[in-house]
């Protein structure tokens, strides 16, 4: 009989999360997976074509049998946020309570918001299952860095939350190492945590197809490449600082910017009044099986990450993902995600937020030999096939699930 794992994650297919990868993944491996979700409104914050509060509520894709409860779309402005985090709560809780789904364990998959875990621990005590959880945001410092708070009768409030999350939670999975003592610091034993990066699935690759994109051009003028969300943690007005002084040194590259997000609106009003917008080349939200395509085209991945403790501790999937690319690796980011790129050898990375040593590290870049940038893209690829391949990582916890 096959192990029915109940897999909790607020945003799923059709929104772009690995978290579509991994449980289709273990249905291969022979689970059978139900995913309980919200409705799709992830980033632009309303519910997608042919979702509704009344529509497609239940749904099979790749054998992965969907629900999803009842939520309030994102929108736009910090209320509506707000108002789409609870009500996911607010729905979990009445779901959890009188669902007559039996699942053999439980397993939540945490980007923000943490709030999240509650239905899915809610539903393993009422059920007396285990449950696991995977922290790739971590709560509340992730809080106070995007909020810019130190309110502690707020932050207060989110550790007690997470130490009763945490506390429930028979295993612990962390996306980088340095999350794991700031979740010991709770009062959580760290005999329950486990290190497990993040993998990229297998279309990310050295793409050498025919069907090649034409929104990058092909003029000889180097070509930097982000791909992931426009969000204001990402702090990419480095990249307007960074176009700023390129365009005073006379030095010209280009920005290409796939993605979209919640500063978008923001990014591009500053690229205006800084009078750069030639630097940046838009291309918008592109599935994420395109984006090999578009880094064939380019000389280098671009990683920005904004300057918080928190960001420090955390490696962005776009790292693992370039990797597997092979693609050169130039990053404006702290911490962990810096020591790893310094590790593989396989690029430039300044400080998050300094345009200053982004201006060198492009510059130094382009003064590379193609030799170099040869030795870059199969560093990359090298410590991506030991560090983070895929099957590797699902054996690693699959351990676990059994």
């Amino acid at each position: 009989m096959k192990k029915h794992i109940l897999f909790v994650s607020q945003v799923f297919y059709p929104e772009q999360f690995r978290s579509n990868d991994i449980c289709k993944e273990w249905v291969k491996r022979g689970y059978k997976i139900t995913v309980l979700t919200g409705i799709p409104n992830y980033p632009e914050g309303d519910f997608f074509e042919g979702y509704s509060l009344f529509k497609k509520r239940r749904e099979e894709w790749n054998g992965i049998d969907i629900i999803r409860i009842p939520i309030i779309p994102r929108k736009s402005g910090a209320i509506m946020l707000a108002l789409n985090y609870f009500s996911f709560v607010f729905s979990g809780f009445f779901w959890s309570m009188f669902t007559k789904l039996e699942a053999d364990e439980v397993f939540i998959y945490e980007t923000s918001p943490a709030t999240q875990a509650l239905p899915a621990v809610w539903y393993a005590k009422r059920k007396k299952i285990k449950c696991m959880m995977y922290v790739l945001d971590l709560w509340p410092e992730n809080v106070a860095s995007i909020l810019h708070t130190d309110n502690k009768f707020l932050l207060g409030g989110i550790s007690k939350m997470m130490y009763y999350i945490y506390k429930r939670c028979d295993f612990i999975f962390t996306s980088s190492q340095s999350f794991i003592k700031k979740i010991c610091a709770l009062g959580i034993s760290k005999e329950k945590l486990v290190f497990w990066p993040q993998y990229a699935e297998e279309f990310y690759c050295k793409y050498e197809g025919e069907d090649q994109v034409d929104a990058i051009p092909e003029d000889g003028e180097l070509n930097f490449t982000f791909a992931g969300n426009v969000g204001f943690a990402q702090g990419l007005e480095v990249l307007v600082q960074t176009a700023k002084i390129l365009k005073e040194k006379g030095e010209y590259v280009r920005f290409n910017i796939i993605g979209d997000g919640r500063y978008m609106e923001n990014f591009k009003k500053e690229i205006e009044v800084a009078n750069v917008p030639n630097y940046f080349n838009f291309i918008g939200r592109k599935p994420a099986t395109d984006i090999p395509k578009y880094f064939a085209k380019s000389d280098a991945s671009l990683i920005t990450l904004g300057k918080s403790e928190v960001f420090a501790m955390t490696i962005p999937a776009k790292v693992q993902s370039s990797m597997a690319c092979g693609m050169p690796i130039i990053a404006s980011i702290d911490g962990e995600a810096q020591e790893v790129i310094a590790q593989a050898q396989c690029g430039y990375c300044g400080e998050a937020a300094s345009a200053k040593q982004l201006v060198n590290n492009i510059i130094k870049f382009k003064n590379c030999s193609k030799e170099k940038r040869e030795e870059f893209s199969q560093n990359a690829m090298m410590y991506f096939k030991k560090n983070y391949e895929k099957s590797m990582l699902l054996d690693k916890i699959e351990v676990y699930l059994k």
